[in-house]
């Protein structure tokens, strides 16, 4: 009987440690890999028949929808592009995100003032009232600020019945009613817009030197934002607060006026080029701007009702001399010496 004597040397020890090792690490390839073997020719499979099925022209119209430059006998902008793909890209992007996302910023706004309110509550004014005022608003300031407000919310109004009418007005109006209003919503809206940019332009004229940001401005914030989350404080604030400076001035009409306005003028052709792919791009610019200006709106609305004493200011012009002191302090000792 024949036999041999293995080789128990360490050399050898590790050399038949590595073809073990070598040899399970082959195996388990094999375990994990063969089966995908299946996938691969059912996917082959699968693609070769819908080769088959396949429009011949598919192909074709791939290659057309991804812009690329041909012949047409078409004269003007975009000559020879027979199918600008942007078009599906604004769609993509104004339905999707745009469409999809704005309505729950909006509701995160109204949803933190709604609890704003509930924690927090009217901001009452301190004391008892003498029945003395002092003027905060003239006549010129109080007619500029109603023009720009009335015709913001037109505004807000006919442009979210475009940006979310079909999802939210068909299924109340139907396709013709909607249909009809949002015909009406556009011609109303880009009729309205160049009156309202000259209404932001005048409000701007009008209060932006005192809107100039100050040291007091950075305190008021530290403070509470104003003593709005931090009840009974009231830190120094000039004729407009920090708050109103940042938010409603320099980010709303300053900022958001500017890239609303800019925008509203190029999509009905009154400056820059009417390029479709630069329209698209304005489309979703402009409505974008415009979502978050509404929310800074929202807010600025309901502190001008939550704050008792202060809607009076714009109603008739006049506020009472606790409502100064307790808001705006460094203002009155000025109107006082005026």
């Amino acid at each position: 009987m024949c036999g041999f004597i293995k080789d128990k040397t360490p050399k050898a020890v590790a050399r038949r440690k590595r073809i073990v090792l070598t040899s399970f690490a082959i195996l388990l390839a094999s375990v994990v890999l063969l089966p995908l073997g299946g996938y691969l020719y059912s996917g082959l499979s699968a693609q070769a028949a819908a080769e088959e099925q396949t429009n011949p022209r598919a192909n074709y119209w791939r290659a057309v929808r991804q812009g690329n430059t041909g012949y047409t006998a078409v004269m003007g902008q975009e000559t020879n592009t027979l199918i600008q793909n942007g078009g599906q890209n604004w769609r993509q992007w104004r339905n999707g995100p745009v469409a999809n996302i704005s309505p729950w910023f909006l509701a995160l706004v109204l949803l933190s003032l709604g609890l704003l309110f509930l924690l927090r509550g009217t901001m009452k004014i301190e004391g008892t009232l003498s029945g003395r005022t002092v003027t905060r608003y003239n006549v010129a300031e109080r007619v500029i600020h109603w023009y720009v407000a009335i015709l913001f919310i037109i505004l807000t109004i006919t442009g979210l019945s475009l940006l979310f009418g079909r999802a939210v007005l068909i299924p109340i109006l139907g396709y013709s009613g909607f249909s009809d209003w949002a015909n009406f919503s556009i011609l109303l809206h880009n009729y309205l817009g160049p009156f309202f940019t000259v209404g932001v332009v005048l409000a701007v004229i009008a209060w932006i030197k005192d809107n100039i940001p100050t040291a007091t401005d950075w305190q008021w914030f530290k403070e509470g934002v104003g003593g709005i989350l931090a009840k009974g404080k009231h830190p120094h604030a000039e004729r407009f607060n920090a708050g109103e400076k940042v938010f409603v001035f320099w980010l709303g009409l300053i900022v958001l006026g500017a890239i609303v306005s800019i925008t509203g003028f190029m999509l009905i052709g009154w400056i820059g080029e009417q390029m479709r792919a630069t329209m698209q791009l304005v489309n979703v610019i402009h409505a974008v701007a415009s979502i978050v200006w509404i929310g800074i709106i929202c807010g600025h609305i309901y502190l001008g009702l939550a704050t008792e004493g202060a809607l009076q200011g714009m109603t008739r012009g006049q506020v009472s001399e606790e409502w100064a002191k307790q808001h705006h302090d460094l203002w009155y000792k000025q109107a006082k010496k005026g």
